[in-house]
C-alpha cells in the first residue's frame, strides 16, 4: 500500500512538472511574439524604398527637362535671381548690391531657365576700368540650383559672361571664392583661370577666399 500510495505521489509530480513545462512554453511563445511583431514594425519604419524612389523621380525629371540660357531683360526677373543666390551663397546680399551690378551691367546678367518661371542658374557680373589701365570683367554672383548640378550650366554661365565680356573690349576677369569651395575651383580652372592671391579671413564666415584671374589679352 505504501508502495501503491508512493507510485500515485510520483505520477502527481510528473504531471505538475509537464504542466509546468507546458506553461513554461506557453509564455515564451507569448513573450517571444511581441519582439517578432516589434522588429517587423522597426523594419517597416526603416524602409527607404519611398524616399529613395522620390529622390530619383526628382533627379530624373531635372535630367530630363531642357535648360534655356537667356539675358537679363527686366525687374521681373530679379526675384528669380535673388531667390536662387541667397539659397546658395554664404554671403548676405541687399537688393541694392543686386541692382548696382544688375542695373549697371545688364548685359553681363545671365539666367538659366528650366521653363518659363524656374531659374535654375545665375551669373552676375561688371566691366570697368581696373587702375586707368585695363578693361577688368570681374564675376561677383555665380549658383546652380542643386537638383541642376553636373549639367555644366555653372561652366556655361561662365562661358556667356565671359563672350560678353570679350564684346565690350575686356582684358581680363577675376572673381573671389572659398578656399575651401573645391567645385568652384575646379570649374574656374578647367576655364582657364588661375589663383592669383589668398585673402584671409575674406567671408563673414572667417573662410579665406582664393582671388583667380582669367588674362583675355
Amino acid at each position: 500500500m505504501v508502495q501503491a500510495m508512493a507510485a500515485i505521489n510520483q505520477q502527481n509530480q510528473l504531471g505538475m512538472e509537464n504542466t509546468s513545462d507546458q506553461n513554461l512554453q506557453v509564455d515564451n511563445i507569448s513573450e517571444e511574439k511581441p519582439d517578432i511583431e516589434h522588429e517587423k514594425s522597426k523594419d517597416e519604419a526603416a524602409d527607404p524604398t519611398d524616399e529613395v524612389a522620390d529622390l530619383v523621380a526628382n533627379v530624373s525629371i531635372a535630367d530630363q527637362t531642357p535648360i534655356a540660357y537667356i539675358q537679363y531683360s527686366d525687374e521681373t526677373q530679379m526675384p528669380l535671381i535673388m531667390r536662387l543666390i541667397q539659397k546658395d551663397l554664404s554671403e548676405p546680399y541687399s537688393i541694392y548690391t543686386y541692382r548696382y551690378f544688375i542695373h549697371n551691367w545688364p548685359n553681363l546678367c545671365f539666367l538659366a531657365m528650366a521653363g518659363e518661371d524656374n531659374c535654375v542658374g545665375a551669373i552676375v557680373c561688371k566691366l570697368d576700368l581696373h587702375k586707368k589701365v585695363a578693361r577688368r570683367g570681374y564675376i561677383a554672383m555665380l549658383a546652380v540650383d542643386s537638383n541642376y548640378r553636373k549639367r555644366s550650366i555653372g561652366s556655361t554661365l561662365v562661358k556667356k559672361a565671359i563672350e560678353a565680356m570679350v564684346e565690350d573690349d575686356a582684358d581680363e576677369v577675376v572673381l573671389e571664392t572659398e578656399i575651401t569651395n573645391k567645385p568652384a575651383l575646379k570649374l574656374y580652372e578647367n576655364l582657364g583661370f588661375v589663383r592669383d592671391k589668398r585673402l584671409f579671413r575674406y567671408y563673414l564666415n572667417g573662410v579665406d577666399a582664393s582671388r583667380l584671374k582669367l588674362w583675355l589679352r
